[in-house]
């Protein structure tokens, strides 16, 4: 792997240590954006008098729990379908309270794929319903230095710019490759409701979510859209770190490394960008890339859209 990737691996890890979790979201709902701001109305979006699936529940202690389908009535997916909702649901580390255990013990979940590495895991382990299979596999590669990293970060565009490169990596990483193969994989052959994570539920989880609405035929639009709710699921959480990086080690610390606790169009944009030029669609990068065959692709677009 190359330095710069093994930075952004470390990366990864100190945000994820950064990143803190918050109470008090479960009952405030996300800004969205205007393109999906209608997916919260509760008819049937043109789908006649079809009820909706009920929405993703929002946890106290999981704050960026949510369906990778959206909300309402799902989003629009290819040739006028809806992407199908409670299949495949996207967090953060799933450390729940009693209560938010038992609301997730509700949906019926199947399996839960971690994708932090052991360090990651061992800061904060997955507290999951009974009967939830749990799988690891660890996106993420390199030795890691947090304080190397923090040094290398001059100002917030540094930090813009490792995370640019995270994206990139995950496009022509090996190691990386190799574990988003696998998800898939393991997403499209296993029954049931299923949830992936990361850490902060926003980088190698929400690459997988641009690969799996991008299988659906989500507009680019609504999948980018889709990746900037962090910033709305996980406010809270996002301006308690903040606060308490700019306590502990001062204002311009935390005005460096604000771009790694958060997320931003470009980020996204990076690895798509990469995916582009490397693979030229993003069928060539799941078969070319990583390794899937055309049967598990076509499994996971009927489990997403029918």
């Amino acid at each position: 792997m190359s330095r710069r990737g093994t930075r952004f691996a470390a990366l990864l890890v100190t945000s994820s240590v950064l990143f803190m979790g918050s109470a008090g979201l479960a009952a405030a709902q996300p800004a969205l954006p205007p393109a999906l701001g209608g997916l919260l109305e509760s008819g049937s979006a043109g789908l006649g008098s079809v009820a909706p699936v009920a929405d993703a529940p929002r946890l106290e202690s999981v704050d960026n729990f949510r369906d990778v389908a959206g909300t309402g009535t799902g989003y629009s997916a290819a040739h006028g379908r809806q992407v199908t909702k409670g299949v495949f649901y996207r967090s953060n580390a799933i450390a729940p309270n009693d209560a938010d255990r038992a609301t997730l013990a509700g949906l019926g979940l199947t399996v839960a794929y971690d994708l932090r590495s052991q360090g990651e895991i061992a800061k904060k382990q997955d507290r999951l319903p009974d009967g939830v299979a749990y799988m690891n596999i660890p996106i993420l590669s390199g030795n890691v230095n947090e304080a190397e990293i923090l040094a290398s970060i001059h100002t917030p565009e540094d930090a813009r710019e490792l995370m640019r490169t995270g994206n990139r990596t995950f496009v022509t990483g090996e190691v990386e490759r190799a574990g988003f193969g696998k998800l898939l994989t393991e997403l499209a052959n296993t029954d049931g409701p299923q949830v992936f994570h990361c850490t902060a539920g926003k980088d190698r989880t929400g690459w997988a979510s641009y690969l799996l609405l991008s299988i659906a035929g989500v507009a680019p639009g609504t999948i980018m859209d889709d990746y900037l709710l962090t910033n709305e699921y996980a406010k809270d959480s996002i301006a308690a770190t903040l606060a308490h990086i700019e306590q502990a080690q001062g204002a311009e610390m935390a005005s460096k490394i604000a771009p790694l606790i958060g997320v931003e169009q470009s980020y996204l944009q990076a690895g798509i960008d990469q995916l582009t030029a490397s693979y030229g669609t993003v069928e060539n990068y799941l078969t070319a890339g990583l390794g899937l065959s055309a049967d598990t692709v076509a499994a996971l677009e009927h489990k997403l859209v029918g």
